[in-house]
């Protein structure tokens, strides 16, 4: 699992939804057109956003003006995952799975498909 991404902030988490929906490098335009309906920012504070994760090696320049994600979605999913089973359920993720039965979030559906998942030793189709 890639450790940087532990570095993502709430706002730089903004950005790199941006460029993981695009799957492709994407330009500043077009990643200050997205931010600016769907946050309401800046120019300069996309910008800065966009500085902090080139720092912390999290985004590329592809090439002047375009960038692209190095952490993919997966990567963070699973890090923030771990993090939140760890700090909330001690590491426990039965302990997760179980609220989320027992708070009834998890519909008959949703256990089947997670039943299937533990009885295939949760490989992937």
């Amino acid at each position: 699992m890639n450790q940087l991404a532990s570095k993502i902030q709430d706002s730089e988490l903004e950005v790199m939804r941006v460029l993981w929906e695009s799957g492709d490098p994407l330009p500043l335009i077009e990643i200050r057109r997205v931010l600016s309906s769907r946050c309401g920012w800046e120019d300069s504070t996309i910008k800065t956003l966009l500085r902090r994760l080139l720092a912390k090696d999290i985004v590329k320049l592809e090439r002047r003006g375009v960038y692209s994600a190095i952490v993919t979605e997966e990567e963070y999913n699973q890090w923030s995952t771990r993090t939140f089973v760890e700090k909330i359920f001690a590491g426990s993720a039965k302990n997760l799975v179980a609220s989320l039965v027992s708070g009834g979030q998890l519909d008959e559906k949703d256990i089947e498909e997670l039943s299937t998942l533990f009885n295939a030793g949760g490989k992937h189709e």
